[in-house]
């Protein structure tokens, strides 16, 4: 037998074995998969129901989302109840143009959106980012299309050591996983804490926020000349996504979209 005969087998002796042990990872986690499941059986992210699925919401649940479709606000992502034609801005994008280019949303922050935002942010339960994240991407994937960098709105190290996580970074990983831009960490920093935004007016929130963000001097050469997706679990009043966006823009970004999971929505 030659050399190259020799080698031709071994490769594919190899090539058999990982395939063997592959096939055997996959059996032993549906295994474990199949056992969690007895134990802890699969409910609705939302309600508590049972579900087929884990990390799912029930037909009732699903059915009752506020999910966010066209029509709606090309600016801000806020629906309008009729089809006013493809293009349209409502009239709090012309009164108030937001610093950031546009916005979307998955679900009003209502209903299930506010349910499911609340487990994720003050539940612990940072297991239902993936899913979350998957349908932000999915009203989102306009600006996916078009971004170089995903930035999550960062939390001030205080409030990070409290919580235990960062939501927004949560659901920006998830974004992230299913469509390709990176997400950067180091290229928006909360140099100021900042006292909750529960409760305020919208001049109120802004003058909460000044001088709240910043761009580290290593983000900013990543920042040059690049757009970017902003990722935030809920836009509220956009004073938040405006603050962050003037400094990421001031310091070279081209320009900046936001992706949320939810957001409130008023009568257009």
């Amino acid at each position: 037998m030659s050399t190259d005969e020799v080698l031709t087998n071994r490769v594919s002796e190899e090539a058999a074995e990982v395939r063997h042990v592959a096939g055997a990872r996959r059996w032993v986690a549906a295994g474990l998969r199949r056992v969690v499941n007895l134990v802890y059986p699969p409910s609705c992210a939302s309600c508590g129901a049972a579900t087929e699925e884990p990390h799912a919401l029930c037909a009732a649940c699903w059915g009752a989302a506020p999910w966010i479709e066209r029509p709606y606000c090309e600016r801000l992502g806020t629906p309008f109840g009729v089809d006013m034609g493809p293009g349209v801005v409502s009239p709090a994008a012309i009164s108030a143009p937001p610093v950031f280019e546009r916005a979307r949303a998955a679900m009003r922050y209502d209903g299930v959106g506010r349910e499911l935002v609340h487990r994720l942010k003050y539940g612990d339960r940072l297991d239902l980012a993936p899913m979350m994240g998957r349908w932000m991407a999915r009203a989102g994937r306009e600006l996916l299309a078009e971004a170089d960098l995903i930035a999550p709105v960062p939390l001030h190290w205080t409030r990070l050591w409290r919580r235990r996580m960062n939501q927004a970074a949560a659901l920006a990983a998830a974004v992230s996983r299913g469509s390709g831009p990176e997400v950067a960490l180091d290229v928006l920093g909360r140099r100021r804490r900042t006292r909750s935004q529960v409760g305020l007016t919208r001049n109120e929130r802004a003058d909460n926020l000044q001088g709240a963000f910043v761009v580290p001097e290593a983000g900013k050469a990543r920042l040059k000349g690049r757009r970017v997706l902003l990722v935030d679990d809920v836009l509220t009043t956009g004073s938040t996504a405006n603050a962050a966006s003037r400094v990421l823009l001031r310091a070279g970004a081209e320009a900046v979209d936001v992706l949320t999971f939810a957001r409130v929505c008023t009568a257009s």
